[in-house]
């Protein structure tokens, strides 16, 4: 059996310089070892480079007519397909001063005149031999950087799947609404921009804080998951014993998220927001809120925000029971509770973005069938009554 292999490919050398006796020299001297390109002025030599056609390695005379080589130097470090070429100048014997421009210039070395043939050779070698180096480390870099992009999406991949699993698990046994968790996570995204704007609130809602707060919204109610059936999926009013069970949700969340902090062994920011969310949500601005009746500023921002998306979509959605309220009439009943319910600046937020609130609600309205879906399943949840 023949076996073929393939040559390793040959770097390519352009060589620039107007003296045609120095171009045949150097190619001569290189073209056993290397794919020889000559231009006989800077002009050509751009030409060339930009018709596509990449060297490996640049050799410039630094004192042509028309065009030099320094005025060469700076057009190819303009552009980053040629800003990396190493390129090697040919200076006059004991010129320093070319010398050194040059290199200021961005040539990595300089090699004098007249030329010597091993000194040529090895100068070229090394050169090459370094920007192989450097093209193995950038393409290493670029390679590493995208699987860590990949890794961080995926991460984030698993991290919403873990939400969304967890709040589907709390809002299957929720009978109040199918949308609730949809609307909810765009109104809070909603006026964290709107409050990010405000010189205020800039340094505490950046992109990222206001992308994890979309993401933590819908564990709010997280901790209805251990609220017995009879008192969550209670048709009527909660009797006060009732309802002190049910405001338990909001320490029962908390826990719940703690717990996934411990199991992680690692702190994690969208769990510390989420955990905010969770436990506070439920408080007021006045300090007449539950579980601890934080006041004013004391209330974490985030429950701030949660807390007027949460009512405002408990005053418009509509329910087993009963349909919602207008836009309109809930739109009262938050400014009435500006400064005693609600963080004024979070109602204030909420006036100038209802249009993109009303938006929300037409894009995740509960529709007939949505409601006779969660109906059965509400039905089929409730304990038989036939069974002692």
């Amino acid at each position: 059996m023949n076996v073929t292999t393939e040559a390793p490919a040959r770097s390519t050398i352009l060589v620039v310089d107007d003296a045609l006796e120095n171009l045949s020299a150097m190619s001569t001297i290189l073209r056993d070892l290397y794919t020889v390109k000559v231009a006989s002025s800077g002009e050509k030599a751009l030409a060339y480079l930009q018709s596509g056609n990449l060297p490996d390695l640049i050799l410039l005379d630094l004192t042509m007519p028309t065009m030099d080589g320094c005025e060469v130097l700076r057009r190819l470090q303009r552009y980053p397909t040629t800003r990396s070429i190493p390129v090697i100048t040919l200076t006059s014997k004991n010129e320093a001063e070319e010398e050194n421009l040059g290199l200021d210039l961005g040539a990595v070395d300089y090699i004098p005149k007249p030329l010597s043939a091993p000194i040529l050779l090895a100068r070229v070698r090394t050169h090459l031999q370094l920007k192989e180096a450097r093209d193995f480390l950038r393409d290493k870099t670029v390679y590493l950087q995208m699987e860590v992009n990949r890794r961080v999406r995926e991460l984030a991949s698993i991290q919403d799947v873990a939400i969304v699993a967890m709040t589907a698990l709390a809002q299957s046994r929720d009978n109040a609404t199918v949308n609730h968790i949809h609307r909810t996570q765009r109104f809070v995204r909603i006026l964290a921009l709107e409050l990010g704007t405000r010189p205020k609130y800039a340094a505490a809602l950046d992109d990222e804080t206001i992308d994890l707060l979309f993401k933590s919204a819908p564990l709010h109610d997280i901790g209805k998951i251990a609220v017995p059936d009879r008192i969550l999926l209670k048709p009527g009013q909660y009797t006060p014993v009732e309802f002190e069970h049910m405001k338990r949700h909001c320490a029962l969340g908390k826990e719940a998220i703690e717990n996934a902090e411990h199991q992680l062994r690692a702190p994690v920011r969208f769990l510390a927001l989420a955990k905010e969310i969770a436990y506070s949500h439920q408080e007021k601005w006045d300090g007449t809120g539950y579980p601890e009746g934080l006041r004013g500023e004391q209330i974490p921002l985030s429950a701030r925000i949660m807390a007027v998306a949460d009512v405002y979509d408990a005053l418009i959605r509509r329910r087993i029971q009963a349909a919602g309220l207008s836009h309109e009439a809930a739109m009262e009943i938050m400014l009435e509770g500006r400064g005693t319910h609600f963080d004024p600046d979070v109602v204030d937020a909420l006036v100038q973005v209802q249009g993109k609130f009303k938006d929300v609600v037409m894009q995740f309205w509960d529709t007939d069938q949505d409601m006779a879906r969660k109906y059965q399943d509400v039905v089929e949840s409730l304990p038989d009554p036939s069974v002692n």
